[in-house]
């Protein structure tokens, strides 16, 4: 499948179940996503190819293939790749805005979904 984009410069291919959301994530060379925060989620990152410039809450690094990063709940954080990179990334609770096709890219249990939020 085509990876979803969402944000420009940003493609990501998703699935998940009830409780976690795993993505494949692509930056495009000059990519920036502002600062922002998942205010219900947390995100666990493992950058596979490229660079990314990462600064969660106040503190700034670079990071390469091999490198990890978590972000918890609430945290603000903005990422930069100059030359492009390609990183997994795992979320939960399941953020519904990264999720492309609800009926496709979800493997929902007994809870059918109860514990996704909307970001």
């Amino acid at each position: 499948m085509e990876p979803f984009a969402i944000f420009g410069g940003v493609g990501l291919h998703a699935v998940g179940g009830e409780q976690v959301l795993l993505c494949r994530v692509t930056y495009e060379p000059g990519t920036t996503v502002s600062r922002h925060a998942h205010e219900a989620t947390e995100q666990v990152m493992a950058v596979i190819e490229g660079d990314l410039r990462m600064t969660i809450g106040e503190e700034t690094r670079e990071l390469r293939p091999g490198d990890v990063a978590v972000v918890n709940r609430g945290v603000e954080h903005e990422l930069v790749s100059r030359g492009g990179c390609t990183f997994f990334e795992a979320l939960s609770p399941v953020p519904l805005d990264h999720v492309a096709d609800r009926e496709r890219d979800l493997v929902l249990g007994e809870a059918g979904g109860s514990l996704h939020v909307a970001r």
